[in-house]
């Protein structure tokens, strides 16, 4: 069993929960992160398995950074310092800082310039407009 920090058991026993952390909750619902994993998995530093350095940050910690980037628009940098600064933003993504850090601003940027590259964020809009006409909703083109 993991231990919880000091800042995660302080966190875990206040009283209200934020707009962030109820967004986040109902977002972790909705998005049909199996299907984006399954859909963007072989893109993913497909021939990553022997090769020396450090290991890829899971496909599925920086999909989740990545739709963090998009709700609150916010530039490489501005977005590790978040994670960093939030707790609510920490528990989405799945990091304990007592064991890992944030991935850096370049990082994050690799990831994006990956996803352009191979035209995945139309993949990505796709699976969730086939995931919301599945449930009887339609998302076109557009800001939030």
């Amino acid at each position: 069993m993991k231990q919880i920090t000091f800042a995660q058991a302080e966190h875990q026993n206040k009283k209200k929960v934020t707009r962030r952390e109820r967004f986040l909750a109902e977002m972790n619902v909705l998005v049909p992160w199996q299907r984006l994993l399954d859909a963007l998995s072989p893109s993913y530093y497909p021939d990553a398995a022997g090769k020396r350095g450090r290991p890829p940050t899971p496909l599925d910690r920086m999909l989740r950074i990545y739709f963090l980037q998009q709700w609150y628009g916010l530039a490489d940098e501005a977005l590790e310092d978040a994670i960093y600064d939030s707790q609510a933003m920490r528990d989405f993504v799945g990091i304990d800082l007592s064991i890992e850090s944030v991935p850096d601003a370049t990082t994050l940027l690799r990831f994006r310039h990956l996803l352009e590259r191979h035209s995945l964020t139309q993949r990505i809009f796709e699976e969730i407009n086939a995931s919301l006409a599945e449930r009887g909703l339609f998302m076109r083109e557009g800001t939030i």
